[in-house]
Parts: structure tokens; sequence; C-alpha cells
């Protein structure tokens, strides 16, 4: 088998979508369609992580607030078809304060990274909060199966992560303390960025709502959308056009074509 079972993180890009338009875009979709396509053939386990301590430590809202949205994210999740009987969804202002062999591996991760490593892997400097130091620990525990007992029974399984290449120097942290805890190294299986509407030079981005298509963008919108602002290759005239695609230049650049 490729894996025992396959861990997903939502990042606080995700978030960011959720507080501007009550949506995800095309963008976020992706490493979920390729997550449910491995759990159908391959017939695994899923834990999904919520991270909404982390959306209340890097955005200016109140614990409640990104646990609500949490929580409204979820239904986005659901909606992908992912098996109710093998996805276990969990929210972390939730579960680890009921888990203490989650609590356990978190602590485990941070005493194996010093704050000198820390500040090369993710940037930290002194205005750094102490929560955001820590918080690299929390998104690694869910890699480990040990965390999970109601789930896993306390065994050492491989686990196996979709996820957007932003997310790798997490977990090439969490592959470098896994031996030292005697745990199997996660796999990670990595997804480009779904290029912007204005053309590949950007990705799609939840802080420029014209640069994506949100799945709950209505034909019409889309249409807009599409019109106005993605970049085709093509000049500011039909002639300039044609005399363009002569030379199949720009408009091989296209974003319509890149995504095809």
């Amino acid at each position: 088998t490729l894996c025992s079972f396959m861990k997903v993180f939502l990042s606080k890009q995700w978030y960011q979508r959720r507080v501007r338009a009550g949506s995800l875009h095309m963008g976020h979709c992706v490493p979920f369609m390729f997550t449910k396509w491995l759990q159908d053939v391959f017939d695994v386990p899923l834990v999904i992580q919520m991270t909404d301590d982390e959306k209340f430590l890097w955005k200016d809202l109140t614990l409640e607030q990104a646990h609500k949205l949490a929580h409204e994210n979820i239904k986005d999740i659901i909606a992908f078809g992912f098996d109710p009987e093998k996805t276990f969804i969990f929210c972390d202002l939730d579960y680890i304060p009921s888990c203490k062999e989650f609590y356990w591996n978190m602590n485990r991760i941070q005493k194996c990274v010093n704050f000198n490593q820390a500040q090369k892997i993710f940037g930290f400097d002194e205005t750094s909060y102490i929560g955001k130091v820590s918080f690299p620990a929390i998104q690694a525990a869910p890699s480990f199966s040990t965390s999970f007992p109601h789930l896993f029974g306390g065994k050492k399984l491989s686990c196996l992560i979709p996820c957007a290449i932003d997310q790798d120097p997490y977990f090439r942290m969490t592959r470098d303390v896994a031996p030292r805890l005697s745990l199997p190294k996660p796999t990670l299986l990595h997804s480009t960025f779904l290029p912007a509407l204005q053309g590949a030079q950007t990705k799609m981005s939840s802080s420029e709502a014209n640069s994506a298509v949100e799945v709950c963008d209505t034909p019409n919108q889309i249409k807009k959308k599409i019109n106005k602002y993605a970049f085709s290759g093509g000049k500011t005239s039909v002639q300039v056009t044609a005399k363009a695609r002569s030379y199949w230049t720009t408009l091989g650049l296209g974003v319509g074509r890149e995504q095809v």
C-alpha cells in the first residue's frame, strides 16, 4: 500500500478566504481533490487538521472567532465527498485539550527543535509571539499515528501528506525529528500553486479577490472575472492579436492554456 493513513493540513491562507468571502477558491481545491482520489483508490483513513489556533495567532481575531471560522470551513471540506467512516476532521482548540497523546507528541517535538533551528526554518525573530514559535510542533504532531489513539490504537503507522509546496518547511522539520522519536517519517506529495487569473507569475491569492475563481461564484461572476481579469496572451485589438497569433508568442502564456 502507498500509506497507512493520510493527513491534510488546513493553512491560515484558507481561513483568510473564509474571512473575506465565506468560500474557498480553485487553488484551495487542488490538494483536497487529489486527497479524495487517493482515499478512494487506496482505501485509507484520512485525518484533516483545522488549525484554528494558528488563525488566532497570525490574524486579528479572537479565539471564539477563529474557532467559529474553522467549523464553517469544515462544511466546505465535507462537500468534497470524503468517506465519513474513514475521515477524522478536528479543530486544534477542541482536540488537543482532550488528547494527552497528541499533547505529549507536541512536547517531544518541541524538545527536538531549538529556537535557532526554528528561526532559520520559519523566519521567526525577536518580535514573534511565543505561540507562533511553538506552533510548528502542533502542525507536525498529526503526522504521527500515535497522536490519535482512538483511531489507530497506538500503532506506529506511516503517513502520507498531500499539501501545497509552501508547507514543505513544516514537514521537512517533522521528517528530521521523526527518527529521534522512533516514529516513521511522513511522506509528502506536493502540489504546485494554481496560477492567478492575471498570469502564471503569481498564484491565486486570498488577499486579491480578482486573482481567483471562488467555488461559490455564480456563472455570471466567473464569466466576468475571466473576461475582465484573466490574462489570455491577447493584445489590445483583434488585429494586433491576430498578428501575435502568427508568432505564437504571448498567446502561449495565457492562463486558460496554462491550466488546460
